[in-house]
């Protein structure tokens, strides 16, 4: 990248790459906060010595290992895993453009194409002055306002090529959370309160469910819990009153045990927990308070994608007020020893540490790489001890139930599928956006809330779970959003994606895009997820790009997605064909040639 000259806030010269003059003294505020820390604050320190210098050099990298006493190794080996993180000279401000499914369906590549014409870059590429790097990234989490991206730190929905100067200056409109749907059990607040305001958070309703909640005993909410049929809402659809029983019984003090939020939803079609984290962030602070009572855990955690600039900002700013006004710290809401804290961490670019396990090694400082189970994080958790760990809308569902008492939430769903679910709506339908509804209603019916797809045009396909979900046909569309719908007519219901492509989307294009996004992800620990994604990656992008059809595809395409279900270390390789592997087998006619399909 040359001699590339990379300014500060205040405009100083840092570095040249070919002489790697660094100014130090700039980092030296910021190293002496960390002083004395350990290897668990080595995302938080890397974060912000980047912010400083656009990039992480050499010397950087060294200050930041004698500071934590963390091997040097293992700094870089850190940076070289997180895609946000650069050991190569980058700009400060980095566009992005999103270049997954829902917005490549709705124009993403023309928007792509007008932002290289006005930068005069590539993608990866850095300008001259050194002042922005343009990139193609993975889902930004904002699929119901596709095409999006981000400026530097700032959101962008629903570009098109003529709002790119605008976009790029910094001055186009950030979008706001499209909340849709009825009963709100759990999105009731949003629009109607200021997200960073604690004092209208109380006013409405705010810690009415956990005040409720402390009146019983931890045994007896856990009780409550179980009654409730809460399953976890991330796609693991594990019931949270067995996972809190789980780590209350585990040995130890209330100081070893843990509440984490995984907040790192990162799957193309999936935006549900930014709509809390950037409209509600004190409800998630509530929510973890109550799995803490009941736990008996002082300490929680928020994990949030690195990808989300705003919910991070709020959240910070939410859990440090809550500090100041006594609803987090010691003897919270005027009790005697219930003590709890948060702290916010944020993400740089991994989809696998929304993996509990690999969640946990990024927040000790390291690669995000997954645990083999047993032990399973209720005893053996992060650094080692018993930890809860739920996704964002399970805690907000069981808070739901604290405030409103478990009578009222089962008068919604079914026998099976209790209460109310999320559901993630994108793609080729007039109004995408995050539907609130009661287990039970039908694709169909969800669609047309969301005002059926476009005048003139016909449903082809849905993908229904997110990228590791599976595509159904236009002759499944009755099928319930439940648990016992998705088992009878073979679906996930995952995170509550539901993903709509009529029949001017090319399906092909679609795959390619899902197995490029899970080869882009896999960690590589284990051979059939490292190999098998990228394997499955290069025949989807030669059908897609080339239109050259082997008569082995379809079956290899097959083999693979079956090798890496039964044999992947964790559920990103188990579930990374899951998508290309129902299409196979709803439109053979993908990964065959025109004579065969016919024959």
């Amino acid at each position: 990248m040359g001699d590339v000259l990379y300014p500060t806030e205040r405009g100083d010269l840092v570095e040249t790459h070919a002489t790697r003059a660094f100014d130090l003294t700039l980092l030296d505020p910021i190293l002496a906060r960390y002083h004395g820390r350990s290897r668990e604050a080595l995302l938080p320190l890397l974060h912000e010595a980047q912010n400083v210098y656009g990039w992480l050099p050499r010397e950087v990298q060294e200050a930041v290992s004698r500071t934590l006493r963390v091997p040097l190794a293992d700094v870089h080996g850190v940076i070289e895993f997180y895609t946000m993180f650069y050991n190569e000279p980058t700009a400060r401000r980095v566009v992005r453009l999103c270049e997954d499914i829902a917005c490549t369906s709705c124009g993403a590549d023309e928007v792509a194409t007008a932002v290289s014409a006005q930068l005069g870059l590539r993608p990866g590429e850095t300008s001259a002055d050194g002042r922005v790097t343009f990139e193609r990234v993975p889902c930004l989490g904002m699929c119901e306002h596709a095409p999006n991206g981000l400026n530097g730190t700032r959101l962008a929905g629903n570009l098109t090529p003529a709002a790119v100067p605008e976009f790029l200056a910094g001055t186009y409109p950030e979008p706001e959370p499209k909340i849709y749907g009825t009963p709100l059990l759990k999105l009731h607040r949003i629009g109607k309160v200021d997200p960073l305001s604690l004092k209208d958070y109380l006013a409405h309703d705010g810690y009415v469910g956990l005040r409720r909640a402390m009146q019983y005993t931890p045994q007896q909410i856990i009780e409550i819990m179980e009654s409730s049929a809460i399953l976890g809402r991330g796609g693991a659809m594990f019931p949270v009153g067995l996972k809190w029983k789980f780590t209350r019984a585990a040995p130890g003090a209330p100081s070893q045990k843990h509440i984490i939020a995984n907040a790192d939803e990162s799957e193309p079609g999936t935006f549900k927990d930014r709509a809390i984290l950037e409209g509600d962030p004190y409800s998630l602070i509530e929510a973890m308070s109550l799995a803490a009572y009941v736990v008996g855990a002082e300490n929680g955690w928020i994990f949030v994608r690195g990808e989300y600039p705003r919910a991070y900002e709020r959240l910070c700013h939410a859990v440090q007020r809550a500090q100041e006004e006594g609803y987090l710290g010691r003897n919270i809401l005027g009790s005697q020893g219930f003590n709890f804290d948060i702290q916010v961490r944020l993400g740089a670019g991994a989809y696998i540490c929304g993996e509990e396990t690999a969640l946990f090694e990024a927040i000790e400082g390291k690669r995000g790489f997954p645990r083999i189970k047993p032990p399973f994080p209720t005893t053996h958790g992060l650094f080692n001890q018993p930890t809860a760990i739920n996704n964002v809308e399970t805690l907000v569902a069981a808070l739901s139930v604290a405030r409103i008492g478990v009578e009222e939430w089962l008068r919604f769903g079914t026998d099976e599928s209790a209460g109310t679910k999320w559901f993630c709506l994108s793609g080729h339908v007039r109004r995408p956006g995050l539907y609130e509804l009661p287990f039970g209603i039908s694709i169909r019916e969800l669609i047309q809330l969301g005002g059926g797809v476009r005048e003139g045009h016909d449903i082809q396909a849905v993908l229904v779970g997110g990228a590791a979900g599976a595509f159904i046909g236009p002759d499944k569309l009755d099928a319930p959003l439940t648990y016992e719908g998705a088992r009878q007519f073979g679906f996930p219901i995952g995170s509550g994606v539901v993903m709509v492509f009529d029949e001017t989307a090319d399906m092909r294009r679609i795959l390619y895009k899902l197995g490029h996004f899970f080869a882009h992800e896999s960690c590589g620990k284990c051979f059939p997820c490292q190999i098998g994604t990228q394997r499955q990656m290069e025949i989807l992008e030669r059908i897609a790009h080339d239109g050259r059809v082997l008569p082995t595809d379809q079956q290899t395409l097959l083999d693979i997605g079956l090798t890496m279900t039964q044999t992947s270390l964790c559920g990103l390789g188990q579930t990374a064909a899951s998508a290309v592997m129902s299409a196979i087998k709803l439109w053979p006619e993908l990964v065959t040639d025109d004579k065969e399909a016919a024959a």
